[in-house]
């Protein structure tokens, strides 16, 4: 596949945890304007890749190439400055702040002001606050959450939490965006209303998606394509179909 048809490309990660392999050259890539998933029993390495890729974590070996750039010598902030932000699996919200404020920390990685322009109040700190604020609310529209924008996430349920920190990435910009476990503690109609809203942020704001999520239905339903891992290594890729056909695949979940 051409170089310009891939926005990641994965090539070779491997890493170890004293002794312990967690990835074993692990190669794939993702296409722009596509829902990928990423999925694997428990154990599989899909959050140790997605903390590579967020720069947490740091392989032996191998290469990440976003939009035609290396990724693994930048330092963790530069990451979102590129265009990837990402989810948590366990929600990192800041419960006293109010919903607006949590979303307003997403858009941070595309200011440039420093402290002290902001101290002095400066022009340009007004306009970039301006800014900030816009597309913050932005996001809280997009995710409809504009009538709770001034509500503190304290106390929310939990689905609106996970809505929130959605928005919170969706405010960066992103070029990428990685979800990890997006449908984790959400019931049967707000896994059905994620599925509508992930084909709308691909379609609505072209923002390529990279998914580890252990809901398969939600997978195979939003996905172009999926990767799966085992104890480390990449056992299938391919088209969701295809995917849940593969041999490999089904005593990775199922045994033999």
């Amino acid at each position: 596949m051409a170089a310009d048809n891939v926005l990641l490309s994965v090539q070779e990660i491997t890493v170890r945890f004293s002794g312990i392999v967690a990835l074993d050259g692990v190669t794939f890539a993702v296409e722009p304007g596509k829902i990928v998933g990423l999925i694997g029993p428990n154990g599989a390495g899909k959050t140790t890749l997605f903390n590579c890729l967020s720069r947490l974590y740091k392989p032996v070996s191998g290469a990440v190439i976003f939009d035609g750039k290396s990724l693994l010598g930048l330092p963790r902030y530069r990451v979102p400055e590129l265009g990837i932000c990402r989810t948590f699996q366990n929600l990192a919200l800041f419960p006293t702040m109010t919903v607006l404020e949590n979303v307003m920390l997403g858009v941070h990685s595309r200011t440039r002001t420093g402290f002290l322009t902001h101290a002095l109040r400066l022009p340009h700190a007004r306009r970039e606050e301006d800014f900030i604020y816009e597309q913050a609310m932005e996001a809280i529209s997009f995710m409809s959450l504009k009538h709770l924008a001034h509500h503190a996430a304290a106390g929310l349920p939990y689905g609106t939490l996970k809505r929130i920190e959605l928005a919170r990435a969706l405010a960066g910009a992103p070029k990428l965006l990685l979800l990890d476990e997006p449908a984790g503690g959400l019931n049967h109609e707000e896994v059905t209303e994620l599925s509508g809203l992930l084909r709308e942020i691909r379609d609505r704001l072209k923002i390529t998606v990279l998914l580890v999520e252990h809901h398969m239905n939600l997978v195979m339903q939003v996905s172009d394509k999926v990767v799966v891992l085992d104890f480390g290594r990449k056992i299938a890729e391919g088209p969701p179909a295809q995917v849940q056909r593969n041999p490999e695949v089904i005593r990775a979940y199922l045994g033999q």
